[in-house]
This record gives C-alpha cells, sequence and structure tokens, in this order.
C-alpha cells in the first residue's frame, strides 16, 4: 500500500495540501492587497490606506506577528462594514467613529472579551489616524471597562505535585521533556517553539546541570512572536528537566539520527511529514498546547480543560516568588530578569544581565520539588546505581526520570542508618 511520502510530488498527500509547499497567503492578506511575505515585496501592499498602516508598523515595530494581527482585524472591519479600506478613509470623522463603535459593541455582543474588544479598537484607530484622523480628526471610540483581575476564559495554574504529575502522565519522553521544560524555564510557548537544539548544545553536552536558555530577537525569523518585545533575556532549567532532555535526545537519535545545531529542540511528529522528516520539523503552538492539555487530563487535574503551556509560566512565576531550598527569596529584580519582564523606570538599565554564573546559581536556588516541602525535605538527581547506598542514608525513591537518572528524597532529621 502506497504511503503519502511515496506519493508524486504534484500529489496533494490524502487529497487536501502538499505540507513540503510554501505557504500561501491567506485570504485576509490577499484582500488587502498583500502580494507576498518574503522578499523585495514582503510586507508590500497595493491599497495605499494599507501601506500607511505597515509603514507606520515598520517605523514601530518589525514584529511579522504585529502586521499580521493588525491587518487581520482591519479586514475583519472592512468585511463587516462592506467597505474597502480606502472607502473608509474616505470616512467623515462622525462616521468613522460610529462605524468603529458599532462593530465594537457586536462583537462585545457576541461574547468577545473586553480586553479582546478594546484591542481591536485600539488597532482600528491606529490605522484611522497613521490615515488623516490625527489631532482634532483623532477617532472618539468609547472602550470596555475591564475589572480587576478580569478574564473572559478562565485558567487553572497547577500545583508543584500536579506538573510532576502532568510529566509523569505526559507519554513519551519528548511530552515529559515539553512539560517540565516549560514549567521550569517559564518561557513563552512561541520562544519554546523557537528554540533550536544548538541553542542548548553547549551546555547540554558540556554536562551542565542547570542549562542556560536564551532569547533573542533574531528567534522571531523561526516563530513570529518568538521574542516579545525584542527583549533578550536568558533563563535556565532545573537538572531534573536537563536530564529529561537528554533521555528524550538519545531516543530522538535512535529514531532519526544525529541532531543537527539547526534542528528544532521539539520536532512534530505530524504523519504527513515522512518519518526522516520528523526530526527536522518545528512543533508548533496548537500541537505544545494539545501536550499539556492531554497531560493535565491524564494527571487528574479536575480543571484540565483551563491549563494551557501559558499556565505553566505562571507555575514557573510562583516558583520564583515562593521562598528558595535555603529560605530566602530571590531579589525581585532577578525573579524580574528570570521571566523576562523589563524592570521599572530606570532599573533596567542599570540590572547587570551579564553575570551568567551569578543567575545561574541564583536559579538554583528555587524549589521545583514535589509537595512544596522545601522547608522539610530536599530532592536530589542520582545514576540508579547509587540507589543502594542512598536508600541506606535515608534517602527514599520518588520518580524515575530516565534509564540511568532517577529523583530522591531525605526529609530533615532523619538520620544515617548504619
Amino acid at each position: 500500500m502506497s504511503t503519502s511520502s511515496s506519493l508524486h510530488p504534484s500529489v496533494k498527500a490524502f487529497g487536501k495540501f502538499d505540507p513540503r509547499a510554501p505557504s500561501s497567503l491567506r485570504s485576509f492578506e490577499r484582500r488587502l492587497g498583500i502580494s507576498g511575505r518574503d522578499g523585495v515585496y514582503a510586507w508590500k501592499s497595493r491599497i495605499y490606506s494599507v501601506q500607511n498602516l505597515l509603514d507606520h508598523l515598520g517605523r514601530y515595530t518589525k514584529s511579522e506577528c504585529s502586521r499580521e494581527k493588525y491587518l487581520r482585524h482591519l479586514a475583519q472591519f472592512c468585511h463587516w462594514s462592506g467597505l474597502d479600506p480606502d472607502k473608509l478613509v474616505g470616512l467623515s470623522k462622525r462616521e468613522a467613529e460610529l462605524l468603529v463603535q458599532e462593530f465594537a459593541d457586536e462583537l462585545a455582543a457576541n461574547d468577545c472579551s473586553r480586553a479582546y474588544v478594546n484591542t481591536v479598537i485600539k488597532r482600528l484607530r491606529t490605522f484611522f489616524r497613521v490615515n488623516g484622523y490625527s489631532g482634532n480628526k483623532e477617532l472618539n471610540v468609547q472602550r470596555y471597562f475591564v475589572p480587576t483581575r478580569y478574564r473572559k476564559i478562565p485558567e487553572y495554574i497547577p500545583t508543584n505535585d500536579e506538573v510532576h504529575s502532568m510529566a509523569d502522565a505526559a507519554g513519551g519522553r519528548r511530552n515529559r521533556a515539553i512539560v517540565h521544560f516549560l514549567w521550569t524555564s517559564g518561557l513563552r510557548v512561541s520562544t519554546c517553539c523557537a528554540l533550536n537544539y544548538g541553542d542548548l548544545a553547549n551546555d547540554l553536552e558540556n554536562g551542565e546541570p542547570y542549562v542556560k536558555i536564551s532569547v533573542y530577537p533574531k528567534m522571531k525569523k523561526r516563530v513570529a512572536d518568538a521574542c516579545k518585545g525584542l527583549v533578550s533575556y536568558y533563563t535556565f532549567v532545573s537538572p531534573e528537566t536537563t536530564e529529561a532532555l537528554r533521555s528524550y535526545f538519545r531516543e530522538r537519535e535512535e529514531k532519526y539520527g544525529k541532531i543537527s545545531f539547526e534542528d528544532p529542540l521539539f520536532y512534530s511528529d505530524w504523519t504527513l511529514w515522512s518519518r526522516m522528516e520528523r526530526s527536522s520539523k518545528r512543533l508548533g503552538r496548537r500541537g505544545i498546547g494539545l501536550i499539556v492539555k492531554k497531560a493535565a487530563k491524564l494527571a487528574g487535574i479536575k480543571q484540565w480543560k483551563h491549563v494551557t503551556p501559558h499556565c505553566l509560566r505562571k507555575a514557573c512565576e510562583s516558583v520564583l516568588r515562593s521562598p528558595t531550598i535555603d529560605g530566602s527569596r530571590l531579589d525581585k529584580g532577578t525573579q524580574e530578569f528570570l521571566m523576562g519582564h523589563i524592570l521599572p523606570g530606570s532599573q533596567d538599565a542599570y540590572y547587570d544581565k551579564t553575570k551568567v554564573d551569578f543567575h545561574r546559581r541564583e536559579y538554583a536556588k528555587l524549589d521545583f520539588s514535589r509537595s512544596g516541602i522545601s522547608s522539610e525535605a530536599r530532592d536530589i538527581l542520582i545514576d540508579i546505581s547509587k540507589l543502594e547506598e542512598h536508600l541506606k542514608e535515608g534517602w527514599m525513591f520518588v520518580s524515575k526520570v530516565s534509564d540511568q537518572k532517577i529523583v530522591i528524597r531525605r526529609t530533615k532529621g532523619v538520620l544515617r542508618h548504619n
């Protein structure tokens, strides 16, 4: 029986599409006169008012993700109003205000979140402003009040115990590594998708337990929103995560051969790719989201539907703000830096971001152990061959990380047995 990999190159897999073909322009991009995303004419529009918006965004930010979001909302507004962009900017100030307000009110009535509606208003006002509606002509559109801690979609932040259970239940070494990696690094999911093996290879291959993860603007060439706000920073992952990664890479190399520095950190196992292609194909946001949600469900978390990759980032932030293994707390500036946040006021300019060893030592104090028992016990990672001698000293087995490594724990006050 023939497979998708044996199909003629011109034949679309399963009669749907060829996953190897370059991505075509989306319908909303074509409607707004965009001719392409690459080359000399990348993100250029034949529609004058749309090009004004693109020029403005190019001066403010070169983020492809931002351009896409602005254009998507503009296209939705054009479709709803029945007017093309150049006709919109020919309206009077009052006509434009009424139209934008009516569109926003309809979005709110259709159960969109207030924060989302306000974002749409902001982007449409920007479109009109760069096309002459500034100063006295600035659109006056009423925004929606967003209460403190308002969320339209509920979320659930798992505890340390629950994240460990998620990793244990995730299924497969790749999925286990993903859950641990998102949690102990605190990275945004798009950043996680954009990482290559080469970004971690030096520390991994040199046996460093607290592997450094660098985030930098050039990652946006791989995934559009990989480096939010073009803010460069770095963070680390725990020894248990490091060992989970090594175990995952050993299995990956057994299946697909040696991993190159340019291969994605987490590959896609989508069956439309041939077996030998999969290791070089990047796992996307949706794929990681499904892995996290499934792991939460299998771990028995009642609110599993509300657990997302961003919830693991927030769970990491909780660890950063909690007491460390020595009972102290990380400096506020260090907490914010490891999360990739910009420090307020002039603090960011004066914060020393160059001391990697200092930040690694500070990170090593964090308590990612089960049960939040930093004041009562400590967990360590050891070779499985050393388990027996540790058991004699009062340690107890906690979990198996790989074929060679296990996690053990000892509670304070337990004496060595002679």
